[in-house]
């Protein structure tokens, strides 16, 4: 048992003995490449007994850097996705006789100069309703909104919209319309050729 406690003795000593020896060495080592590149820094000027060293420029090698750079722009224009364009579907009117739509069902923008709309229900003729002004936004959708249920209620049909674009409104109008009428979840809606009786009541409230 002793003989034993004396080996294992003597292995922790050897093991120790290299421990601080590798120490030794890479302190040693480090040492070394701190003096390397102080000395490539400073370069004695070449005359003996002087103790003015000339100093060189230092260069940094960024050949590296650049080579990283452009794995990191080809890695990102690979994996990023470009901005798609938000579009909204528009069904157009298929060929064939138009059907008919009840007056009470329908309502009409027709779209003035201004950023100002003119409605009514029914048709421009024969208006259910007076023509009245509004602006985009809220007063449009709160102005769907009420028809809806009134146009439910009374016929128990969905609303039909029909939009009329005047020659002096702007084609942002068009697209706040269209918005209104899918936010409000309208399901039948048209964009339909401004008539004369349009352009005179939008005349009248001085928006043509």
């Amino acid at each position: 048992m002793y003989i034993y406690l004396l080996q294992l003795c003597c292995n922790n000593v050897i093991v120790n003995a290299l421990i601080l020896k590798q120490q030794f060495l890479l302190k040693t080592n480090f040492l070394t490449l701190i003096n390397n590149i102080m000395a490539e820094l400073n370069l004695p000027s070449g005359k003996s007994g002087n103790k003015h060293f000339k100093r060189l420029p230092l260069r940094v090698d960024l050949t590296a850097m650049v080579d990283l750079a452009f794995l990191l722009i080809t890695f990102f224009m690979l994996t990023t996705s470009l901005t798609k364009p938000k579009i909204m579907p528009v069904a157009m009117p298929s060929d064939g006789p138009p059907g008919a739509v009840s007056d009470k069902a329908t309502i009409t923008f027709c779209l003035g100069k201004n950023n100002k709309v003119l409605w009514y229900q029914g048709m421009a003729e024969h208006p259910l309703t007076p023509p009245a002004l509004i602006s985009y936004g809220k007063d449009m959708r709160a102005v769907i909104l009420a028809m809806t249920k009134q146009v439910f209620a009374s016929t128990g049909k969905r609303l039909m919209v029909l939009v009329k674009p005047a020659d002096h409104s702007i084609y942002t109008n068009l697209v706040d319309t269209f918005d209104e009428l899918n936010i409000t979840q309208v399901p039948s809606y048209a964009i339909a050729k401004i008539s004369t009786k349009d352009i005179d009541l939008l005349k009248g409230k001085g928006i043509y």
